[in-house]
């Protein structure tokens, strides 16, 4: 249980963040994108960037939240914890307060997502060639991962009803037997 002091503390970080990620982007949109690049009525992302833009921000997302590279940067606001289901690790919050917060920022793929898809916009207005070529990448990663999961899915589900079906034909069996 936090004390009421580090909850204040966890609350004024969250508020602060909000404030810092929807001002940077009120900041882009009127000031920021008059800075460079042709402004930003002539600034537009057609299909297939926002496609890499989505994967990419998937990719990024879940790296940051959940993979081991990335531990490094997460151990000072969150902790990796055997999952609830016993199927595999989790990662958590640690801490009270700031940390906390940032902590739960960073452990929750849509979240820290969030702030990566934002940063990739800004980075396709100012640097749009290099940009371009890092969304391929990370999103072709990411395209990858989601075939792994359902192949994943598909095989934890194909195991599944292969022991149902062999309980069931050998409780059968069993019933024949008795017959």
């Amino acid at each position: 249980m936090q004390s009421p002091n580090s909850q204040l503390a966890e609350a004024i970080t969250k508020v602060l963040l909000t404030v810092i990620f929807l001002g940077g982007i009120f900041w882009f949109v009127t000031v920021g994108a008059n800075l460079g690049g042709g402004g930003i009525e002539n600034f537009r992302i057609d299909w297939l960037d926002w496609a890499l833009l989505s994967f990419a921000t998937f990719r990024l997302g879940r790296l940051i939240a959940y993979d081991r590279v990335a531990e490094p940067f997460r151990a000072p606001f969150t902790r990796t914890v055997r999952d609830i289901t016993g199927a595999g690790n989790t990662v958590v919050p640690k801490g009270r307060g700031v940390q906390r917060a940032f902590g739960q920022l960073i452990s929750c793929p849509i979240c820290a997502g969030t702030w990566v898809a934002a940063g990739l916009v800004v980075l396709m207005y100012y640097f749009p060639g290099p940009t371009h070529a890092f969304l391929v990448m990370t999103a072709t990663i990411g395209g990858a991962e989601l075939i792994h999961n359902a192949t994943e899915a598909f095989c934890w589900t194909g195991t599944l009803n292969r022991a149902r079906a062999g309980r069931i034909f050998n409780d059968r069996s069993e019933e024949d037997q008795t017959d």
